[in-house]
């Protein structure tokens, strides 16, 4: 059903983000090798797609001319010459799905032209491990049928989300960097944990298993954030304790501002910046 629904399935480009997409549609059986075709110009990634079984383009239009879905895996800074290859071989009705950050729908639709159907998504790192988080959202011009075949496709790696364009940049620096804020996070603590006298790879190891044990806990139980925070945090405790310093310093309103500082980021990418 899904390969009926994908057809040939083009990658501009096997980053890791590509490259994690193509293992989870494969891994998954999403789709089978004969229907992939990629195109990078780094040898390295090229003999890694041809292991994986996909068929390596002779270059970026024959890649968009040969595939039904073409998904745009290249860096925001590099999309206005990525386009400008891809757009002799687009044809009638070609869903271009972009990964980058900040880069509009409309800026993609003003280079390939109105017959192609454009989604812009922002998928995250955790999609390595078929536990990302992906919000996508159709271009003015694309119809509401491609809509199943982006959750498809992004499904094999994750959770997926359906939001409107001019909230993207908003989920760009909530869940398309928030996994950098939760590293940083654990390295944070890693180093008091060792401040405090354990050693480093045990407060690592901590510290990391910690934040998975929080992550599924919240995941799976479907109790709000705030409502485990509570039922952990015993009145005069060690964890309240923390919790007061962690107010006292105003994390919160940190937190607010690192994250409008990514979402200005992601429009400055957008508008060229």
């Amino acid at each position: 059903m899904a390969e009926q629904l994908l057809g040939t399935v083009g990658f501009l480009g096997l980053g890791n983000m590509g490259r994690a997409i193509l293992c989870g549609l494969l891994e998954q059986k999403t789709v089978a090798p004969r229907q992939v075709v990629f195109y990078d110009p780094h040898g390295e990634r090229q003999r890694e797609g041809l292991r994986l079984g996909a068929t390596h383009a002779e270059g970026p239009a024959e890649l968009a001319q040969v595939s039904d879905v073409l998904l745009l895996g290249v860096k925001p800074q590099q999309m206005g010459d990525a386009l400008s290859q891809v757009a002799p071989g687009c044809h009638d009705g070609l869903l271009a799905i972009s990964v980058a950050a900040g880069i509009s729908t409309r800026f993609i639709e003003d280079r390939l032209g109105p017959a192609v159907h454009v989604v812009r998504t922002m998928p995250n790192t955790p999609a390595l491990v078929n536990a990302g988080t992906t919000a996508f959202a159709l271009g003015q011009g694309c119809p509401s049928s491609a809509a199943p075949i982006v959750r498809t496709i992004f499904e094999a790696v994750g959770i997926v989300e359906e939001v409107a364009e001019d909230r993207m940049d908003a989920v760009t620096s909530l869940s398309g960097s928030g996994p950098a804020y939760f590293f940083y996070m654990v390295e944070c603590l890693t180093a008091a944990a060792v401040a405090e006298g354990l050693p480093r790879e045990q407060a690592a190891r901590l510290a990391g298993q910690t934040l998975m044990g929080a992550g599924t806990l919240l995941t799976q139980s479907g109790e709000d954030a705030a409502d485990l925070r509570q039922r952990v945090t015993s009145k005069g405790g060690a964890t309240e304790a923390a919790l007061e310093q962690l107010r006292k310093l105003d994390l919160e309103n940190t937190v607010r501002e690192a994250v409008r500082a990514a979402a200005n980021r992601s429009k400055e990418l957008g508008a060229g910046g």
